[in-house]
């Protein structure tokens, strides 16, 4: 049975002959597991302050640390802000959480970030925007850490942090729209990314009309800053198009041109086409299609149409689709003459970016794809993987060049 506490401590405080009520804690505060403790006013954590919460700690009003909030790591404590009325997130030193509930109904944006907090396992969205935009307030991410239920009601405007090797959903977006971008970030846990979504131009000082020749109209309402922050490899990044923010012609089939992400790339001063594959999404969620490829460098993201890849001629065809029955037909990944290049490296990603297979030395008899993951932080190794499409990535060695074919991968579980 959860023990329930109630802390008010009052301080009056004399501004303008207004008296402020506050929860100010200058020493040693535990939170212990199975317990709960609730600060109905202002909650003001000194810089000799040491806040360890284990177990329930809920802040109904502003919350400040310029001391040490953290946890125990066989714990799982829970901080959650709920209210109705708005909360200032705020202080000199990083509060360490190690899982957070937002849930405040006061306004569509109720949560104000002017700081720094790290999350250790997951954040909860369940009602209220969080605003580090207009704070250069930061979320940051440990190791392995996630999120759920964002959407539309509940994401963070601003700059958002994660560290290490999860594939990753960055809960990012502006405004009042939820415009995530997911990340496979390779293998090093030490790897460091942010991520801000814009609902804006960025015409001013990254213009439109410097771009590749391939390129033939962007995206010009919205866009990603992506920053590697720590790190030397390259992702395979998704972005998300939204008929709330991207313009209704990216929406439109035609059959001379296709859908890419493109980056500004600094050392030429223009939009350069990473190309990429498109997935339409089930309907209900908060947008409709994926964009997925692997990008050569990082900075600022968004959607182009481009001029349709049109393959140079090969002596090799893949055959995209996979049935992992049992019947002997179209049971794995076929490429057919892919034994004539052992120097070869195949890798395969669901529609949100993350990896499920790798192999080098990929050939037409032992080494190939047969529908089943081959390990990753996110999905088991062995299990068989859900029917839909999934977007490839084949590298091979051709008369000492090095030659790179992206596309799609379809799974169907017919018998």
């Amino acid at each position: 049975m959860m023990k329930t506490y109630k802390i008010a401590i009052f301080l009056s405080v004399f501004f303008t002959s207004k008296i402020t009520a506050q929860t100010v804690n200058t020493g040693d505060l535990s939170v212990a597991p199975n317990t709960q403790l609730s600060t109905l006013f202002s909650f003001d954590n000194k810089s000799s302050g040491d806040v360890l919460i284990d177990g329930s700690f809920i802040a109904y009003a502003n919350f400040n640390n310029d001391g040490l909030v953290t946890y125990s790591n066989l714990s799982n404590g829970k901080t959650f802000f709920i209210g109705t009325q708005q909360q200032f997130i705020s202080g000199t030193e990083i509060a360490h959480f190690q899982n957070i509930v937002f849930e405040n109904t006061s306004d569509l944006v109720p949560f104000h970030l002017k700081t720094a907090i790290e999350v250790g396992k997951n954040v909860e969205f369940k009602k209220g925007i969080v605003d580090g935009d207009s704070y250069n307030g930061r979320m940051i991410f440990g190791q392995n850490a996630f999120h759920t239920d964002a959407s539309n009601l509940s994401f963070v405007d601003g700059k958002v942090e994660n560290i290490g090797n999860l594939d990753f959903e960055f809960p990012v977006g502006d405004q009042y729209y939820f415009r995530p971008s997911y990340h496979d970030k390779g293998a090093n846990i030490n790897n460091i990314y942010t991520t801000q979504y814009f609902f804006q131009n960025a015409g001013n000082q990254h213009p439109y009309t410097s771009k590749d020749e391939t390129i033939i109209s962007i995206d010009e309402a919205e866009y990603w800053n992506l920053t590697q922050d720590q790190g030397s490899e390259n992702i395979v990044l998704s972005l998300t198009l939204d008929k709330n923010t991207t313009p209704a012609s990216f929406f439109e089939e035609n059959p001379d041109t296709q859908l890419a992400i493109v980056r500004w790339d600094d050392s030429v001063q223009k939009w350069v086409n990473e190309g990429g594959a498109t997935t339409d999404l089930l309907t209900g969620a908060n947008y409709s299609k994926l964009i997925t490829t692997q990008v050569d460098g990082y900075g600022l993201f968004t959607i182009a149409i481009v001029k349709k890849t049109i393959n140079p001629d090969s002596d090799l065809i893949i055959y995209n689709a996979v049935s992992p029955n049992g019947d002997g037909i179209n049971d794995s990944f076929y490429i057919k003459g892919i034994d004539k290049y052992p120097d070869n490296r195949v890798e395969i990603y669901n529609r949100w970016g993350v990896k499920v297979f790798d192999a080098s030395s990929y050939n037409e008899s032992d080494v190939m794809f047969k529908g089943y993951s081959d390990g990753r932080s996110t999905v088991k190794r062995g299990e068989g993987l859900p029917a839909g499409t999934y977007f490839y990535v084949l590298k091979y060695n051709k008369n000492n060049t090095l030659i790179e074919k992206t596309g799609y991968l379809y799974i169907t579980n017919d018998n």
